[in-house]
């Protein structure tokens, strides 16, 4: 039939889903244990979260894409008479 969940599945939904809120693992291994998980389970859950972690493959930053102009630019060169009287 129907799998229940174990209760370290039911750790590791919870860390992932307080991780991702921006809580630090101690923090959450202290709100686990005082909601009455034992150390083993959070343990476990801890390691099972870590080993899936290191199997997501690591995003290569993209390149930086710059522009440069073909034709240097140059300012344009004032003539005799505007550098007389301008």
């Amino acid at each position: 039939m129907f799998r229940e969940k174990s209760v370290i599945d039911e750790i590791v939904e919870y860390v992932e889903k307080n991780t991702k809120k921006g809580y630090n693992q101690n923090s959450l291994r202290w709100a686990l244990s005082t909601q009455g998980y034992s150390k083993i389970e959070i343990e476990k859950a801890f390691k099972k979260i870590n080993s899936q972690q290191s199997e997501i493959p690591v995003v290569k930053p993209l390149p930086q894409i710059t522009y440069q102009p073909l034709i240097p630019y140059e300012e344009p060169r004032k003539s005799f008479w505007q550098k007389i009287f301008g």
